[in-house]
C-alpha cells in the first residue's frame, strides 16, 4: 500500500523517483476543485450485482483527461507556463490540455494525428488552441511535439508518462474508494497507461483488498504484454492502428505507468472488436450514457469477460471506468445500428 508521504516505494530501483503518492493525489484533488466534476458513479444492471459505471464521459471536456492536463499545468512556474504549452495527442488529452491551458490564460499547440476524429479536433480549436497535423502514428506526434516546442520555447505536456498525469488521473481513482467502501473491483481502460495507474494508485491504498483490472483491445495489447513481461513492450502502429478504440492506439505503454501497474494492478484483460461495440450499445441502453469505443472497454470486460478478469464470486460493488464520451455523431449512429450494419 503507498504511503501518504515521501520514502522508498517497494518495486522501485533506487535510480528510479519513487511511485506518486496518495498525498499527491489528494493534493491534485485539491487543485482540481471547481475544474473537474466528481463524476457520478451510475448503476449497471440489476441492483442485486451492485455494479456501476464511472462515467468521466461527463466531465467538462467529455473525458477524463482534464484531470490530469490541469494538475500538470498548474504544476508549472507561471513564468514557464506564460510561454505556452504543447502537447501530442490523438484527441481527449488533446482537449484537456487545450481547456487547461485557456483556463490559465496561456497558449498551447496540440500535434494530432491525421486520423483523430473531426469532432476532438473542432473541440480543440474551439478552446483556442492551434492544431498541427502529422501522420497517424504516435512517434510521429511526439517528434513533432518536442521540434516545435525546442523551436517556441513551449513546455511540453506529456499525455501519460508522467508522475503529475499520473496524480491527476488518479483523483477518479480516489473518488471512487471514497464513494464505494464495499468496492471489491474497479475495472480500467488502458491505452498509455496514465489512467490505469493513477486509478490503480489511489485505489489500492484506500481499498487494498479491491481487484484492479486494466482493459485493452485485443488489437492492441500491448499494455498487457509489458505488464507480463516486466519492462515496456511496443506494438507497431500499424497493429494497434486497427482498434476502433482510437483512444488505445498508442504503440506502448509509458515507463513511468507500468512502474506503477506493476505494484498495484492485479492484470491486464483483453476484449474483442465486437464486445467494445455491444458495451457502446449497452451503456447507452442501461445508463443513458454516451460512450466512445475507448470508454467501454471495461463495460466490455464486465459485461462479457467476467472470469478473465477475476470477478466471480466477489463480494461487493464492482465499477467500471468509462474514460470518455468524444466521438463523432455519424459514427455513434453506425455504433448503435443493428450489428449486421457493422
Amino acid at each position: 500500500m503507498p504511503s501518504e508521504g515521501a520514502g522508498p516505494t517497494p518495486g522501485v530501483s533506487p535510480a528510479e523517483p519513487p511511485l506518486v503518492s496518495l498525498a499527491q493525489i489528494r493534493a491534485a484533488a485539491v487543485t482540481l476543485r471547481g475544474i473537474a466534476l466528481r463524476t457520478p458513479l451510475l448503476a449497471f444492471g440489476p441492483p442485486e450485482r451492485r455494479e456501476f459505471l464511472k462515467a468521466e464521459s461527463l466531465q467538462p471536456i467529455g473525458a477524463f483527461k482534464i484531470r490530469g492536463a490541469y494538475v500538470a499545468l498548474a504544476a508549472l512556474e507561471p513564468s514557464v507556463r506564460a510561454r505556452g504549452v504543447i502537447t501530442y495527442s490523438s484527441g481527449n488529452h488533446a482537449q484537456g490540455v487545450a481547456r487547461a491551458a485557456r483556463l490559465f490564460g496561456v497558449p498551447a499547440v496540440i500535434v494530432m494525428p491525421s486520423d483523430a476524429p473531426l469532432i476532438k479536433r473542432e473541440r480543440v480549436v474551439a478552446d483556442g488552441a492551434e492544431v498541427v497535423i502529422v501522420g497517424p502514428t504516435s512517434e510521429e506526434r511526439r517528434l513533432a511535439a518536442e521540434r516545435i516546442a525546442a523551436e517556441r520555447g513551449l513546455s511540453i505536456i506529456p499525455p501519460f508518462d508522467d508522475d503529475r498525469i499520473i496524480a491527476g488521473q488518479g483523483t477518479c481513482g480516489l473518488e471512487i474508494a471514497e464513494d464505494l467502501p464495499d468496492l471489491a473491483a474497479v475495472l480500467v481502460p488502458v491505452g498509455g497507461g496514465g489512467l490505469a495507474a493513477g486509478v490503480a494508485t489511489a485505489v489500492r491504498a484506500l481499498r487494498p483488498a479491491a481487484r484492479i483490472i486494466g482493459v485493452e483491445p485485443e488489437l492492441a495489447a500491448d499494455g498487457r504484454d509489458s505488464l507480463r513481461a516486466g519492462r515496456v513492450v511496443a506494438w507497431p502502429a500499424e497493429l494497434v492502428g486497427r482498434t476502433i478504440a482510437d483512444g488505445t492506439r498508442t504503440q506502448s505503454i509509458g515507463r513511468r505507468n507500468l512502474a506503477h501497474c506493476l505494484a498495484y494492478l492485479d492484470d491486464i484483460v483483453t476484449v474483442s472488436e465486437d464486445e467494445i461495440v455491444a458495451a457502446v450499445r449497452l451503456a447507452a441502453e442501461e445508463c443513458r450514457l454516451v460512450v466512445e469505443p475507448s470508454g467501454a472497454l471495461s463495460i466490455a470486460a464486465l459485461r462479457f469477460r467476467p472470469a478473465e478478469a477475476g470477478l466471480a464470486g466477489l463480494q461487493g460493488s464492482l465499477v467500471a471506468v468509462v474514460s470518455g464520451g468524444n466521438l463523432d455523431p455519424a459514427r455513434y449512429r453506425a455504433l448503435l445500428a443493428p450489428v449486421e450494419a457493422h
